[in-house]
């Protein structure tokens, strides 16, 4: 079913009304105050059958008017709060004003339901602390920096304070947890490539890669850090002196020996033969 069409009050549409953008401390105060009036006025006047009043003075305009002042410039607009503001609180506001923007209204609804408009926007304005207020402005946003940092603490009182609903029953130790379960991390085994190894003397390990390039004529880097247990860095510095790497063709991924290394070994076996 459709919702039930409701009335619209415009007995007051033609009238001009102001927008103001104003900051949160300033309807936070406008807010308390309203309640604070209608509150007192309630408890004081109910039994003399007055009405509180729902609209109480929060604050007041003053318009500065220059009567010499050409039609360029604007009319000097400053807000003061009329509650005494707490802490550092700017107290008065600078308004500007601002003609240029989307024609719009204002509709209000009250308790009981009922729209009416307001009026149309005829000017807008934004606040901003006036000079006068710029150092407690400045100490207000500092303390607001300083508040966030603080982290609130929750305290929570045990209201069985014997102990007894800390205890583990009989037969259950071992079983509970005290903390969410975690699976056991079995610790990982350590690779070779992993291990620390010692650098043997250059000329040493030099011989000692002849001699295996004696038994085959390509090695892996993998292979040779097995038969040499060096440092995979320092291996390969000395097969970058020593060997050349095969990008392709069927030894692809190994190391051999350098033409002129392979004449020396050969030479050193005819030597010693």
């Amino acid at each position: 079913m459709a919702e039930e069409a409701k009335s619209l009050e415009t007995a007051r549409a033609d009238r001009s009304v102001w927008l103001m953008k104003c900051p949160t401390v300033v309807s936070r105060a406008w807010q308390e105050a309203a309640t604070a009036a209608a509150s007192s006025s309630s408890s004081s006047d109910a039994a003399a059958g007055a009405n509180p009043n729902p609209n109480p003075v929060v604050a007041k305009v003053i318009v500065s008017l220059d009567p010499l002042r050409s039609e360029e410039q604007q009319l000097q607009f400053k807000m003061e709060m009329a509650q005494k503001g707490n802490g550092n609180t700017p107290k008065s506001y600078s308004l500007n004003m601002f003609k240029d923007f989307v024609p719009m209204c204002v509709f209000s609804e009250s308790n009981q339901g009922k729209l009416a408009c307001e009026g149309k926007v005829g000017h807008k304005f934004d606040m901003e602390p006036h000079s006068d207020n710029l150092a407690n402005y400045g100490k207000l946003c500092r303390e607001r920096t300083e508040k966030s940092m603080i982290k609130n603490r929750k305290l929570m009182v045990l209201v069985n304070d014997n102990g007894m609903s800390m205890r583990p029953l009989p037969g259950l130790v071992g079983l509970m947890s005290s903390g969410p379960k975690q699976k056991e991390k079995k610790p990982l085994p350590v690779k070779p490539s992993d291990m620390k190894r010692t650098r043997r003397d250059r000329r040493e390990l030099e011989n000692i890669l002849f001699k295996l390039f004696e038994r085959q004529p390509n090695w892996s880097l993998k292979n040779l850090m097995q038969e040499t247990d060096q440092p995979e860095q320092f291996l390969k510095e000395i097969l970058n002196d020593l060997c050349f790497y095969n990008k392709r063709g069927p030894n692809q991924g190994t190391h051999e020996l350098k033409p002129e290394y392979k004449k020396s070994t050969e030479d050193a076996d005819a030597t010693a033969s």
